[in-house]
């Protein structure tokens, strides 16, 4: 029996359009109008990866380590969250093995982004792109995102910890 260790956690996200903000998705900036509103970035794509990893390790969501009520979160950039969440993981001993995402919305078309979100993801979770799963689906105009009103985006992510192995285990004397 192996004492290796792995986890799987799910993570969502939704926000509304706000017309005088710039769409970023995947930490790639997509329009400089018609953006999602929110406290940070507002990068649905991110926050949802950055919660499955949170929730696979057992920890809180974002809002508790990066409050929409703490100033110094206002604009943040989410692919700088994601790497501070991916580096508290491994001060807890796991390291994400894969993710895989879906960003809902009847605009814009993720296929015309996807390598670029999936390879600034890819870097900020210390990753190969290939590890990266992403694809984009529409509601075929059902809910707030057929109606254009915002984009939702859901994620899994594999977390693995290795184990001890032979004399480097640490002991107590």
């Amino acid at each position: 029996m192996s004492d290796r260790s792995i986890r799987v956690g799910l993570g969502l996200d939704a926000h509304r359009f706000a017309e005088e903000r710039p769409l970023i998705l995947g930490g790639v900036r997509l329009r400089e109008r018609r953006g999602l509103a929110g406290h940070s970035d507002a990068d649905v794509l991110t926050h949802a990866i950055m919660d499955a990893l949170l929730g696979a390790a057992g920890l809180e969501d974002i809002g508790h380590y990066f409050p929409d009520t703490d100033p110094a979160y206002a604009g943040a950039d989410s692919v700088d969250l994601l790497r501070r969440v991916v580096r508290m993981l491994a001060d807890r001993g796991w390291r994400p093995v894969n993710v895989d995402a879906v960003v809902v919305c009847q605009e814009p078309r993720v296929a015309s982004f996807r390598a670029a979100m999936r390879a600034t993801l890819a870097a900020a979770l210390g990753l190969e792109p290939d590890r990266v799963g992403l694809r984009g689906t529409t509601t075929e105009r059902m809910g707030f995102t057929g109606r254009g009103e915002g984009i939702y985006a859901q994620a899994v992510a594999l977390l693995e910890r290795e184990p001890w192995w032979g004399s480097s285990v640490p002991t107590t004397s």
